[in-house]
């Protein structure tokens, strides 16, 4: 056990997190997401929802400021009546732990599918909320001058 970390962050999970390089991505996916058979790395995290684990994440992990997008949510299929609510709370979230400000990229269901197999690994959380699924692209540890 170490002091500081939060319990939410598996040490499987954070192994994850520090051996990701700039530019790699994991995906934190919720309940109804096919992960297992999508995932180069499998994390389980059942029982937890993804605002809690994304809040617990971004302490450590720096999103990509390089990036046009450091982050991407999964489109609404057209003519679900689903409205995502939670994509607000993920935007507090990122502002919370970021210093500038970091554009959301949107992705069609399958597009997502196919970038979450070349992630770096996907997390499988309990979150029942539907659309929740989120990818993250590792960015950099500035060093203060």
């Amino acid at each position: 056990m170490l002091k500081g970390i939060p319990t939410i962050l598996s040490p499987e999970l954070f192994k994850v997190l520090i051996e990701m390089g700039h530019g790699d991505e994991i995906v934190l996916a919720d309940c109804n997401f096919p992960a297992a058979s999508h995932a180069t790395r499998l994390i389980r995290a059942d029982g937890h929802g993804i605002p809690e684990m994304l809040d617990a994440i971004l302490a450590f992990f720096p999103l990509d400021s390089y990036a046009d997008h450091a982050a991407a949510l999964m489109q609404v299929v057209p003519g679900d009546p689903v409205t995502p609510v939670i994509w607000d709370v993920y935007k507090q979230l990122i502002q919370k732990h970021e210093e500038q400000a970091h554009a959301i990229a949107f992705e069609e269901r399958f597009a997502f599918y196919e970038r979450t197999k070349k992630a770096y690994a996907v997390v499988a959380t309990g979150e029942r909320a539907q659309y929740a699924n989120i990818i993250l692209k590792k960015g950099v540890v500035r060093q203060h001058q």
